[in-house]
């Protein structure tokens, strides 16, 4: 018990203290959503668009390249394409959106965040969210990300929010994975089970849009209309602190940022 003690003290605090304070610094690998020197574009050049693995880059009528961040992977195939050096990461990690249309990113456009949920829904719920998490078909990276956050580093539950093993004790739905014919009817009946009124949150590229499975036989390419979704957090996966900060901003926890 000592032994224990003494490490205790050594370790100190670990818990970060956003979004009060500096989050935890990324890694040098981390990648936030593409960003486009519209400048060092050649007009007649779609190399990034030839080289995306899901068609989540377009260029459109001169406007250059669009990305659709709920197909994006988040990959440097756009990057290392780019003869150009047109292409780079942000590395905001702050990604979380409301509505499909958002996802959708035009040259110099900066992303409209997530806001929190309505009157009647905050009222119900108040400050705190049970969610129920179902990966459905996922490769358990997005899975792993959101498990992340309830170790000692990032105590979730410090913020009201927790994840219960009964959809009908939950107050939302956290989808990961590209949604496979197999996990399709247990996803349907596990939000049935879910009391009104409910959210739904799809996290990572495959709950969004099916990701590197767009347009397999087996999956459902995401959740796509199958349900109601009240937020989007893309990523392939998501930072955990992508996934936190997304959270936080549902329940009203962070505001006047973009």
């Amino acid at each position: 018990m000592i032994s224990i003690i003494k490490a205790r003290i050594h370790q100190k605090y670990r818990t970060t203290a956003y979004p009060a304070g500096e989050h935890p610094p990324l890694p040098e690998r981390f990648n936030g959503h593409p960003v486009f020197d519209t400048v060092r574009c050649p007009e007649d050049c779609r190399l990034c668009e030839q080289a995306c693995p899901t068609d989540a880059i377009s260029i459109q009528g001169g406007k250059g390249p669009v990305v659709d961040l709920g197909r994006c992977l988040f990959c440097n195939d756009c990057l290392s394409s780019c003869p150009h050096e047109a292409v780079s990461h942000s590395k905001d990690h702050r990604l979380a959106v409301g509505s499909p249309e958002k996802l959708i990113l035009e040259p110099g456009e900066e992303i409209v965040l997530a806001e929190e949920l309505g009157r009647r829904l905050k009222k119900i719920l108040g400050r705190s969210l049970t969610l129920r998490e179902v990966s459905a078909g996922g490769c358990n990276a997005c899975e792993a990300d959101i498990n992340v956050l309830g170790t000692v580093g990032w105590d979730l539950g410090r913020f009201g929010i927790h994840f219960t093993a009964s959809p009908r004790h939950a107050d939302g739905l956290v989808i990961t994975g590209p949604v496979t014919d197999n996990m399709r009817s247990a996803l349907l009946e596990t939000f049935q089970a879910i009391p009104e009124p409910k959210i739904v949150i799809a996290v990572g590229a495959c709950a969004i849009s099916g990701g590197p499975y767009i347009g397999s036989n087996e999956t459902n390419s995401g959740i796509g209309t199958l349900l109601p979704v009240d937020m989007y957090i893309p990523g392939c996966p998501p930072h955990p602190l992508t996934i936190l900060d997304g959270l936080l901003r549902l329940l009203g926890r962070i505001k006047g940022e973009r």
